[in-house]
């Protein structure tokens, strides 16, 4: 008479390892197997076998591949994502998808990763129902996510440390519309945060405060945003504001090589100075975390200059806005999904480490730190 032989047995000869490119031809197989849409592409399997920034497992049974889960591990903050889990129909029901999952967490968390998040179809019930077991929480929707535009529901678990006293304020996300205005979507949002009646305007918006707050010249290409030109369009539309800058001197020459156009910066920010005196407070200081912390509690909304080498291995001046801050990490909404990022899910509430922010946060050879605070308004 044949033993019975129950669930967990069954999984007991699977093996969980890293993929290799050994693998790529059953993992193409199982790609098309288990998916009938929004499949990982032959060319993608390839690219994300070769990639160091990510964690890519297999689970394996007699050198054939069950199941395997893609983890993205993103660069310059504490954000892992998973990006693609698959189980072979034949192998379901083993607690394979728990076990590859569960071994990804624990190598992002190795990697110094302190969140995972993940999308999955809001009529998937029981992979829902696995990811509630195993800890993650949905934070929202994403309407017409999938190819056949089923939404997809939001979920996060911490992954490591235990969060504590965390400030937050909750801030809508809008992505920039145009690759030179990050200074003006990021002030968007922080005012939206402010005044529930401030709804996402049209890029004729976003362009208007560039075009009061830039600089004319920049690093490369078009010109990014003064940080008190970007307070006095604040102030323009009726908000109070407050500058930190920790330098005295014209900001960004040093960004320029040539005298003509460090000038023209120079008389630009002597402008925007001046044009501030008896409109808003340049404190000449500081943006420490422990201020933005205050500032967080004080129901203020943040933005602030950030390089991006940590985050595209580029040194280009971004502005961001400050979603919050805890023991171990400050977060962000930043408004450009480059490249480097798969979805707009992956700019939002970003948490990054709180000594990585310290160097980030820094800009050029100078180490500029600056903010504007945006106080709330009556109506708000």
């Amino acid at each position: 008479m044949a033993r019975m032989v129950n669930r967990k047995e069954k999984g007991k000869d699977v093996r969980i390892r890293r993929a290799t490119a050994s693998d790529w031809e059953a993992l193409v197989r199982l790609e098309a197997t288990t998916f009938d849409t929004d499949r990982l592409s032959p060319r993608q399997m390839k690219t994300w076998l070769k990639r160091e920034n990510c964690v890519f497992l297999v689970a394996v049974r007699d050198a054939e591949v069950l199941g395997y889960v893609l983890v993205l591990l993103h660069r310059g903050t504490r954000l892992s994502r998973v990006y693609s889990l698959a189980v072979h129909t034949n192998a379901r029901g083993h607690g394979l998808g728990r076990r590859l999952l569960s071994r990804a967490e624990v190598l992002a968390s190795q990697n110094g990763r302190l969140f995972m998040r993940l999308e999955v179809a809001v009529d998937n019930q029981p992979a829902v129902a696995l990811y509630k077991s195993m800890g993650y929480v949905a934070f929202g929707t994403y309407q017409n996510y999938y190819e056949d535009h089923r939404p997809a529901l939001r979920m996060q678990k911490r992954i490591r440390y235990p969060q504590k006293n965390l400030l937050s304020r909750r801030t809508p996300w809008f992505q920039q519309s145009l690759e030179f205005s990050c200074g003006p979507a990021s002030l968007m949002m922080a005012m939206a945060s402010l005044n529930r009646k401030y709804r996402r305007p049209k890029a004729v918006e976003e362009l208007s405060i560039w075009r009061r707050a830039n600089t004319v010249y920049m690093t490369t290409g078009l010109a990014g945003c003064h940080p008190v030109g970007l307070a006095l369009a604040a102030e323009d539309r009726g908000y109070k504001t407050q500058v930190y800058i920790n330098k005295r001197k014209p900001l960004f020459v040093d960004s320029v090589r040539s005298q003509y156009k460090k000038d023209v910066l120079a008389l630009v920010d002597k402008q925007f100075k001046q044009e501030a005196k008896g409109k808003l407070a340049i404190s000449y200081s500081e943006i420490t975390q422990n201020l933005i912390a205050d500032l967080l509690g004080e129901n203020a909304a943040i933005i602030i200059l950030i390089s991006t080498y940590r985050l595209d291995g580029r040194k280009a001046p971004h502005w961001v806005v400050v979603t919050g801050i805890d023991d171990v990490c400050l977060y962000v909404h930043d408004p450009d999904p480059d490249e480097g990022r798969q979805t707009p899910l992956d700019c939002q509430n970003i948490p990054i480490a709180r000594k990585d922010f310290a160097a980030m946060s820094a800009y050029g050879s100078e180490k500029l730190r600056t903010a504007v605070v945006i106080r709330p308004t009556d109506t708000g």
